[in-house]
């Protein structure tokens, strides 16, 4: 059965930086553990149509070439239903971006961080509690040194969520 320790992963510098050629039953088998990655080997055997030391070998395989980088638990929102999910889009001036990320990495209201390409670099997901927060986090958003201009967008549900 795979890990079941919240992200359990391994450090870069083991992992290997070539990675191997998947076959379908590789794709096949990291498909079945995205749904669900308590999923017993018998039963991911079972799907594969081969044997359980079989799907065993595939599975430690992929971890020890960094394929499979670890497993994680995912949680309910402890912040109720009527949390405010918003999409930040931030330019900045290149030359200050580390600072501009060591910057935003400290609020806790920013849950990931995209550098992303055209007319904006940084894309931040935000979760907030109220529109006030929100509003506020967006006015400590712009007042980072290296900060030009920043587009927000509040997400309003959640038509599909599939594991990445």
């Amino acid at each position: 059965m795979p890990k079941a320790a919240a992200n359990t992963t391994k450090p870069a510098a083991i992992r290997p930086t070539v990675k191997p050629n998947l076959d379908a039953m590789d794709h096949q088998l990291i498909e079945l553990l995205k749904v669900n990655a308590r999923l017993p080997l018998v039963n991911i055997a079972k799907a594969l149509g081969c044997a359980r030391s079989t799907a065993q070998l595939r599975l430690k395989a992929l971890e020890d070439a960094g394929v499979i980088t670890g497993y994680t638990v995912s949680v309910s929102s402890t912040r109720g239903p009527h949390v405010i999910r918003a999409m930040v889009l931030i330019s900045i001036e290149s030359r200050h971006e580390p600072v501009v990320v060591r910057e935003l990495a400290k609020r806790h209201e920013i849950t990931k961080l995209y550098s992303v390409s055209g007319r904006y670099d940084l894309c931040a997901m935000l979760l907030t509690d109220s529109t006030q927060e929100l509003d506020a986090v967006i006015d400590r958003i712009r007042n980072v040194q290296g900060v030009l201009d920043t587009f927000s967008t509040i997400m309003l549900s959640t038509k599909l969520d599939r594991p990445e």
